[in-house]
């Protein structure tokens, strides 16, 4: 039976800031669990698989059992229910309030965090899978247990139609059902395998709709590293745009510019991994034509219409081309290849940044399994690939539906609601273990100090004062997060100690809001998480949002949003 680990850690290859408060994963036990529980599980997937089309989200049904029997709390209030011509009465409010906090308080981790699960995206496991198979880490990390759980996730999820969506509410996609069919091909099904034939529908699905030459060029990347793609029917990316002066680099999201990254260093060499048998064998199944018979350069421009938001213009293919036919003909030979392996130095020397100020995590969960590959392929034995083999458990996540990975956890920012909302109840000398629970991992999960060294040469901003999404190990400020923890932070320090513990000092409170006010635009707008440096205009020019194909920021604005969540409680007061 599976368990929620909290706030634990241990092994040579982890490191952390704060003890690990905040970190969540899960593990298996074979003698966990009595045999009324695991029939409750198990009565749990049943009745998602029976639903699954109807409902899509889990109810994170395993967590809320584990959760509710560790905190002992007594949850039978009698349920509220009202004819519609009854009156609401101040007792019938005050009694389904008072259920709703006490399942709020019943469901709280032990460091004071309320977990939950943060995904939904349908191409981040098998990113991670293949990643794993390439690198012979597959049978290290994965259990049996965690494959069969990764597999019902990938069951409960398929379309009606045999294929798989971007996401699990989307209709399905070259992207999404590639990518899964791969991963259950890898997991040890075979071509006729799966849950009620899930692998041979799913092959139906992507050779109905041209094979996987039309996957979007994220998948692309993804089957060029596995073998079941030719890099030359790719779109430039090349790593020598990291030698270009910093500040160009620096306007584009976050999130775009850590992606790019890795994918730059794994285009750049070129990498492909072993050659296999499995590999062989979705080369035939994948593809409507023999795989050496396939026209690459033709491929760099092809998406299937289910993946295609975004058109690109003419002219920006004509600017790909030039690069493909022209730019990389010369780069990619002497005497300039000296000039690609400097690019490529200079990207792994950016990569390893990011991994040692996030502990490993990376910024996110795509980020993660690219990072984690480029450090494999820089050297197999290194430490570095060790240390982010060590994280893995802290980004899969399992309910009722299987087992997925997040795009990270999201800890900071549903605890930080979950106090506003006990606070709002008005039952705050009821809940008063909670709220000191709470307001421990609030204090924990502040990044207390700035990347280390000469940060802002490595495109990073300040973070000391702030708070992440998930918690301090992640390192990666986020205003949003940062005013919410600290509107937290406020209400409770004009609370008694004796209620909900001490008060954060207040130079950490001034260093919260350095971090939000160096967030502000010069309009007003506050960016998420980085200072807004872009001009829109870019946008039409942009060479390098290299053929996507779904929405997806590459530059950095300020939003209403987030400045309306300062807005609501941000007073001058605040800096005397």
């Amino acid at each position: 039976m599976w368990k929620l680990k909290i706030a634990e850690g241990h092994g040579p290859w982890l490191f952390s800031t704060n003890n690990y408060v905040g970190r969540q994963f899960w593990e298996y036990d074979p003698d966990l669990g009595t045999p009324e529980e695991r029939a409750e599980v198990e009565k749990a997937r049943e009745e998602y698989t029976r639903n699954r089309f109807e409902v899509k989200p889990c109810g994170d049904v395993l967590m809320r059992l584990q959760l509710i029997k560790e905190n002992k709390i007594d949850l039978s209030i009698p349920l509220v229910k009202l004819g519609e011509t009854e009156e609401v009465t101040h007792e019938a409010v005050t009694r389904a309030l008072k259920k709703a906090v006490r399942l709020n308080s019943a469901i709280q981790a032990s460091d004071g965090h309320w977990p939950a699960e943060n995904t939904g995206p349908l191409f981040f496991v098998p990113p991670l899978v293949m990643v794993l198979y390439v690198t012979g880490a597959l049978d290290t990390v994965l259990s049996s247990e965690h494959k069969k759980e990764m597999l019902r996730y990938i069951y409960n999820h398929q379309n009606k139609d045999g294929g798989w969506g971007f996401h699990i509410e989307g209709h399905s996609t070259m992207i999404g059902t590639v990518l899964n069919y791969i991963c259950m091909r890898i997991l040890g099904e075979g071509p006729e395998g799966g849950e009620d034939g899930a692998v041979a529908k799913g092959r139906k699905w992507i050779l109905d709709h041209g094979g996987a030459t039309a996957i979007p060029t994220w998948g692309k990347i993804q089957l060029s590293v596995l073998g079941v793609y030719d890099w030359s029917g790719i779109n430039p990316m090349p790593p020598e745009f990291w030698l270009l002066p910093k500040s160009i680099p620096a306007v584009m999201w976050c999130y775009f510019r850590l992606t790019y990254l890795p994918m730059s260093y794994l285009y750049g060499r070129r990498f492909v991994g072993p050659i296999t048998d499995l590999v062989l064998s979705l080369r035939k199944e994948l593809h409507t034509q023999p795989y050496h018979d396939i026209d690459w350069s033709k491929a760099r421009h092809s998406c299937a219409k289910e993946d295609l938001h975004y058109p690109h213009p003419r002219l920006q293919e004509l600017l790909w081309d030039s690069f493909h036919y022209v730019g990389e003909t010369f780069l990619t030979n002497w005497p300039f290849s000296k000039l690609r392996e400097k690019a490529l130095q200079q990207v792994m020397k950016q990569i390893h940044y990011e991994d040692e100020t996030s502990r490993y995590y990376s910024i996110g969960g795509v980020e993660k399994v690219l990072n984690m590959i480029s450090v494999w392929v820089e050297d197999p034995n290194s430490d570095a690939f060790k240390f982010h083999l060590g994280r893995i458990p802290d980004y899969l996540w399992l309910a009722e539906d299987g087992m997925k990975m997040q795009s990270y956890g999201s800890q900071l920012w549903d605890t930080a609601f979950a106090i506003q909302a006990i606070l709002a109840s008005s039952l705050i000398e009821e809940y008063r273990d909670t709220l000191k629970k709470g307001h421990y991992y609030i204090k924990q999960s502040q990044v207390r100090e700035n990347p280390f060294g000469d940060f802002q040469s490595m495109h990073r901003h300040i973070s000391k004062g702030a708070w992440t999404f998930s918690d301090q190990d992640h390192g990666w400020q986020v205003s949003d997060c940062t005013a919410e923890a600290l509107k937290v932070a406020l209400m409770l320090s004009q609370m008694s100690p004796e209620i909900v513990g001490e008060q954060m000092e207040p130079e950490r409170l001034y260093d919260a809001v350095n971090v939000i006010l160096s967030l502000q635009s010069k309009n007003g707008g506050f960016a998420a998480w980085e200072p807004a440096g872009a001009p829109s205009w870019l946008h039409v020019i942009s060479l390098y949002s290299y053929n996507i194909h779904f929405q997806y920021k590459i530059f950095s604005y300020k939003t209403i949003e987030i400045t309306y969540e300062y807005s609501i409680f941000y007073r001058p007061r605040l800096l005397v």
